[in-house]
């Protein structure tokens, strides 16, 4: 999945198989346990974060459905750019 694609930190979304929808709260977030990559981390929608065992790390093929798209300016688009530099994507 290229960073470009990415949703913002705010987007709704519900994955496939999933029963309540998430909202993302993190992107590109490493899982301490395994050292895995995963392209999100959400927190179920409405309630949002109750701690660690209401987090999920996800993965951008795991959407189903885009619900909401969060919010981005000209801040989201610099951060990208800086991803993508990072991930070495041109």
């Amino acid at each position: 999945m290229k960073v470009q694609e990415l949703f913002p930190i705010g987007s709704v979304v519900k994955l496939r198989n999933g029963i309540r929808p998430l909202m993302i709260f993190g992107i590109k977030q490493t899982n301490l346990e395994t050292n895995e990559e995963y392209d999100y981390i959400g927190v179920l929608y409405p309630e949002g974060n109750m701690g660690d065992k209401t987090q999920f790390l996800f993965n951008h093929e795991d959407i189903e459905e885009v619900i909401s798209k969060g919010y981005t300016d000209e801040t989201w688009e610099d951060f990208i750019k800086r991803m993508r530099e990072f991930y070495k994507e041109i």
